[in-house]
């Protein structure tokens, strides 16, 4: 699934105007004012997953590393918003981050995988919702592009009781996100 940005505004206004402030204030763990008849939602924090905060890519049959290093892209900067619409929350999860480019050069344009998921925290981490996503960045001759995605299609039912305090949204970099569904197994005859 692609995310897209509104025809008329540039991806930071939409950043900007969907999950409010200025560049320079950090949106990350402010949460969003609760719309009337809302003040129950509790809308979870955003965390980089462990591991998933930084996005290498290398030549092919290369280690991203030293002098094969292509480009690295890193997140920046989170925001979110929840709506609750009957039993389902619909969240936002806004996205921003840097591409820089390596020394072996980055291409025209690359790929960022990211993943979102809803996930109840605990002793035993339990997955309530989770969707992969890809933005395309066109890179410049500096070598540094930002890149933004705001995930706005993230819903999960409406958590029972108090387990709603300890959902959390994880974030990061999915590689695998990129690679194309495997195709259901032939049977043999």
């Amino acid at each position: 699934m692609f995310a897209s940005p509104a025809a008329s505004q540039s991806l930071g206004d939409r950043f900007r105007s969907l999950f409010g402030g200025k560049p320079e204030e950090p949106a990350q763990g402010v949460p969003p004012p609760a719309a009337e008849g809302e003040s129950d939602l509790t809308c979870p924090p955003v965390s980089i997953r462990a591991g998933a905060s930084t996005y290498a890519v290398a030549a092919p049959g290369k280690q991203p590393i030293g002098n094969d290093l292509r480009y690295q892209a890193t997140i920046t900067r989170t925001a979110r918003e929840c709506t609750k619409t009957g039993d389902q929350i619909t969240a936002r999860i806004g996205i921003q981050g840097r591409i820089i480019a390596g020394p072996a050069g980055a291409p025209s344009s690359v790929e960022i995988p990211l993943r979102v998921a809803v996930v109840q925290g605990g002793v035993q981490e339990k997955t309530i919702a989770t969707k992969a996503y890809q933005t395309t960045v066109s890179m410049s001759e500096d070598g540094s592009e930002p890149f933004t995605l705001v995930a706005e299609d993230m819903v999960y039912p409406v958590p029972p009781g108090a387990t709603g305090d300890s959902y959390i949204f994880y974030i990061g970099f999915d590689p695998q996100a990129l690679k194309p569904e495997p195709k259901a197994a032939r049977k043999k005859k």
